[in-house]
């Protein structure tokens, strides 16, 4: 296999990559990328056996068909240090060759043959998606991906497709994120999707994009890259017995003055006091009973007695920083249950802690 290629084009697509590759051993055929060159495309692909990528270009000059391997760590390496122009690339099973004027390098190689599969439309059913918006969706809930927890499918987020709407949920136990999407959907049919899938899915997308599914994989694809990923095989928790049915109080607020006030008691404490009165809101930081840290901001709420919550100040940042509105409505109970967040289609319900 031989082509030449521009420096600024190949460098992106080997940095695309570099998150799919094997990092613990550097001698699995996992942390190789595979080039191939077939019918005026240049297709590279990378596998770390959980999640995969294969990125296409025709922007390319082929000369030779075929494909071969190189580690994808050093072969990006090789490639930074070269300068912006024109790199000729030639492999075969047990080598590839670098060269641009007088430089050049050559590296080890795999059998091509060898190489993992993982592009594979075998699927069992399309979702029908708008991919914008499930992106935008994605991006909102990932703060309450959990990370590590022993109950392995909060560790990603749950793409619950329902007749009618598509609910994209996260949890770490201690806070539920919701986003729901209106769609013309006609199955029922929930995906857990990992947290370390979440996080490629809203970086390499933007919205056009098509969506296939089976009990193993997600696979996402358009006309530059085609990703997969394993699927978390669990059941996610009944989210929605989760959610207030009734609120005893609910307010509409300003965004901008929550999230300064937030911000002032934050820098002494995460945890946070927050005292809702009649027309106007306090905060305490609660921590070192030698420090203080108070605030307060004048909102139109009308309060017979106070309610007091105390809540981790980070996850009502977390929310407030996903919303593209002025205002948001908070919805509460009592101290001691959970308190529901809401800006259009997106709702995070916070576990007050003990005061």
């Amino acid at each position: 296999m031989k082509f030449a290629i521009s420096k600024p084009t190949l460098e992106n697509m080997l940095s695309a990559l570099q998150p799919f590759l094997e990092k613990r051993d550097n001698s699995l055929i996992t942390a190789h990328i595979l080039f191939e060159a077939k019918d005026e495309t240049l297709t590279l692909r990378a596998t770390d056996g959980e999640i995969g990528l294969s990125v296409r270009t025709t922007d390319f000059t082929p000369q030779e068909s075929g494909a071969f391997t190189a580690n994808g760590k050093k072969i990006l390496d090789v490639i930074r240090a070269l300068n912006d122009d024109q790199i000729s690339l030639e492999g075969g099973e047990e080598s590839s060759q670098i060269k641009q004027n007088r430089s050049k390098y050559k590296l080890p190689a795999f059998n091509p043959l060898l190489f993992p599969e993982f592009e594979s439309e075998t699927t069992d059913g399309e979702i029908t998606i708008d991919g914008q918006k499930l992106i935008h969706a994605l991006r909102k809930i990932s703060p309450a991906i959990a990370t590590n927890n022993p109950k392995f499918e909060l560790n990603g987020a749950l793409i619950d497709v329902r007749e009618g709407v598509i609910n994209v949920v996260a949890t770490d136990t201690k806070r539920l994120a919701i986003y729901k999407l209106e769609q013309n959907s006609s199955k029922n049919y929930p995906i857990i999707v990992p947290k370390k899938a979440i996080a490629e899915i809203v970086k390499i997308f933007t919205s056009n994009l098509k969506l296939y599914y089976d009990e193993t994989n997600l696979t996402i694809k358009n006309d530059d890259y085609f990703f997969c990923t394993k699927v978390i095989n669990g059941r996610f928790p009944d989210y929605e017995r989760i959610i207030p049915r009734e609120l005893k109080q609910s307010f509409l607020l300003g965004v901008d003055k929550f999230i300064g006030a937030l911000r002032q008691v934050g820098t002494l404490s995460n945890e946070i006091k927050i005292t809702f009165v009649d027309g106007i809101i306090e905060f305490e930081a609660l921590g070192d009973s030698a420090e203080e840290a108070k605030t307060a901001i004048e909102a139109e709420i009308s309060m017979k007695e106070p309610i007091a919550i105390a809540v981790n100040g980070k996850y009502i940042l977390d929310f407030l920083t996903q919303t593209q509105s002025e205002k948001f409505a908070i919805g509460i109970n009592e101290s001691m249950t959970p308190f529901i967040l809401r800006s259009e289609s997106f709702s995070t319900i916070v576990m007050p802690i003990a005061l």
